[in-house]
């Protein structure tokens, strides 16, 4: 059963109180998460554990690798007993929290309503920080259905014969509370009280909404059943005529008939598209295991259409240059294209974009009022915009349905690589530690809409190279991604085993195709700070090997008194311009400058720490020289 409470008390005493009557573990509800990492940096002044219990944790967690950035922020919140989980983070780091609060270590965890969904997490006492929540499009109260579905998270079958469920009132109930008890029981006091008015802009609740709430039976379930070119390929690939088993599918199920003739319209339509596209052909007879249609023979193995622009983007590839060096990178903004947008990335590049720009028409002593208008056309980078609008349109036009589909150009995994970061360095270069998990899911689905859309006789050694490092970096940063895939393409018989915080993926340079790339994209990015002459920034990268800014100046300036600038086109970064000889221990490797005379005799000259690569999952680089041969 389950116990509810509604509660005036500020949170801090709020939680110091279930604390002291041993009601932990506690999961802190937010709806944002910003609310539930700021919350869980506010509970640092609790001492929640005990000190062998602290060394619990810091045993369990081990040599576990936490990044820059959040990832620090999080390893010292779970050595204090506190977790935090929402679906912006790492999947390693929310795998973290939850194998620590099943070890029984963490007393509280403040997240968002991720936790718990297909999850087994002992929790004892769920504590709603608030009543409402913004749903994408306003700010509402919840509803009971999700009122429920949270609260039932307490008292978890197995861990707990009861849970406690403690809403708390919103901060002005609370101070209008303090208040009111600050008066005591004088009237004229009492009067005096000026109550404060929920913010504006919220939704204001209070205990008939919690009693509401809790009274209320859960609404009805409203079915996400849709239908998709990668269902109708799974069909396709399948023994058996497809058109009876999607037959079945369609008309089979509790839909309502409107939806049921809507879905059966948006599959003929797709298997029109996957038809026109070369992707299935029909059988003018069924084959041996009763297939009438079936996937084309020069597909590659794992080939799939998962999104649903897939069939345009297949189309579209082909209006590309084969031979343009941006080729491989014009691919991956038409795949880029039919994915879903990364919100937070793309708010980060539209502020980094609009700074920028406000700095350099400040230097063109642009007024302030022209300034401010200027500044509402400057959007994210979006890529081949023009050829990928007209190239939709045309596509629409034969095929549609795809007009309920909106073309999405942007820049995200083009954006990394021509940037030559990492994932760490991209993160905190537009603030996005808080949406890592975010960025590095979409960089997945990058990957793997590039490896099934794109046909083998579409790619070229660079997009190839380009592919194998973008399946690295994420593999290097959370393999778990990757991994659960592999399993979905490869299923084998599931083991019993015990959740393990085991997080180390292959060793990097095992994937010698995509750690060149990773070594290229290491070097370049100081050839593009030289460019820039950027001294201070190449400093912070190699500092610790007695390359300072000042350094760095000093070699540059001896080029820069030959040769006014660096190249950094495609052509500057590309692999005739990077010499490696390969060592078992090290690799050795010099980077020459696309200098305007074409003498190709300056560069750098680095050292790669094949051990320490392994270690960090990504490529690290000691500069030995930056001179003239």
């Amino acid at each position: 059963p389950l116990f509810h409470h509604y509660v005036t008390t500020p949170i801090h005493e709020t939680v110091e109180e279930l604390l002291g009557t041993q009601q932990a573990p506690i999961y802190i509800v937010h709806f944002t998460q910003a609310g539930a990492i700021e919350r869980a940096q506010a509970l640092m002044s609790i001492n929640v554990c005990t000190r062998p219990e602290k060394d619990l944790i810091a045993d369990l967690i081990g040599g576990f690798r936490f990044t820059a950035g959040f990832g620090k922020t999080l390893s010292r919140l779970v050595r204090h007993g506190i977790g935090v989980h929402h679906a912006g983070m790492l999947p390693k780091y929310r795998r973290l929290v939850e194998v620590l609060a099943q070890a029984g270590l963490l007393k509280v965890i403040c997240g968002t309503d991720t936790l718990g969904v297909g999850i087994n997490v002992p929790i004892r006492t769920v504590l709603f920080t608030g009543l409402s929540k913004y749903d994408g499009v306003k700010t509402r109260l919840l509803s009971a259905r999700e009122f429920h579905q949270i609260a039932g998270r307490a008292g978890r079958a197995g861990y707990d014969p009861v849970g406690n469920v403690v809403v708390q009132a919103p901060d002005h109930v609370v101070d209008n509370e303090r208040a009111l008890a600050k008066a005591g029981d004088d009237p004229k006091k009492r009067r005096k009280v000026v109550r404060k008015k929920p913010p504006e802009g919220t939704v204001g609740y209070g205990k008939p909404t919690f009693d509401r709430l809790v009274e209320s039976e859960p609404e009805g379930l409203t079915s996400s059943f849709s239908v998709s070119h990668s269902m109708l390929l799974n069909v396709i690939a399948r023994p058996g005529d497809c058109y009876l088993a999607m037959q079945h599918l369609l008309t089979d199920n509790d839909e309502p008939r409107a939806r049921q003739l809507r879905h059966i319209r948006t599959a003929i339509h797709a298997y029109r598209a996957l038809l026109t596209a070369g992707v299935v052909e029909q059988l003018p007879a069924p084959d041996p295991q009763g297939r009438t249609a079936r996937l084309t023979v020069d597909l590659q193995r794992d080939f799939a259409l998962n999104q649903p622009l897939s069939t345009f983007a297949l189309a579209a590839t082909g209006l590309l240059d084969r031979e343009a060096p941006s080729y491989a990178l014009d691919v991956v903004s038409v795949i880029e294209s039919t994915l879903e947008n990364p919100r937070p990335v793309l708010s980060a590049q539209r502020f980094k974009a609009r700074g920028e720009a406000v700095a350099a028409m400040k230097a063109d002593g642009i007024e302030y009022d022209e300034r401010m208008e200027l500044l509402e056309e400057v959007s994210y980078p979006q890529p081949l915009v023009e050829l990928l609008t007209g190239a939709y349109e045309t596509y629409r036009r034969g095929h549609p349905w795809v007009a309920d589909h909106e073309l999405r150009p942007k820049t995200v995994a083009r954006d990394l690589f021509e940037r030559a970061m990492t994932f760490v360095e991209y993160v905190s270069f537009y603030g996005l530690a808080r949406a890592e998990g975010t960025v590095l899911r979409y960089l997945a689905d990058a990957y793997k809409a590039l490896r099934q859309t794109v046909p083998e006789e579409a790619r070229t050694d660079e997009l190839a190279d380009l592919i194998e490092w973008l399946g690295e970096l994420v593999r290097q940063v959370d393999s778990s991604l990757l991994d659960e895939w592999a399993e979905l393409l490869n299923p084998v018989e599931p083991e019993s085993v015990a959740p393990t915080l085991d997080d180390r993926p292959p060793a990097v340079t095992s994937n010698v195709r995509a750690f060149r790339v990773l070594v290229r994209n290491a070097l370049f990015r100081r050839v593009e700070l030289s460019a820039l002459r950027r001294y201070h920034e190449l400093g912070e990268l190699d500092a610790e090997s007695g390359w300072d800014a000042a350094a760095w100046a000093q070699a540059l300036d001896a080029y820069f008194e030959v040769h006014d600038q660096i190249g950094t086109s495609p052509d500057a970064r590309g692999p005739a311009l990077l010499l490696i000889e390969q060592l078992p221990d090290r690799w050795l490797v010099r980077q020459i400058f696309d200098d305007p005379a074409g003498d190709h005799d300056w560069g750098i000259s680095a050292e790669v720490d094949l051990a320490a690569s392994n270690e960090a999952g990504v490529a690290v680089l000691t500069v030995t020289a930056v001179n003239e041969l």
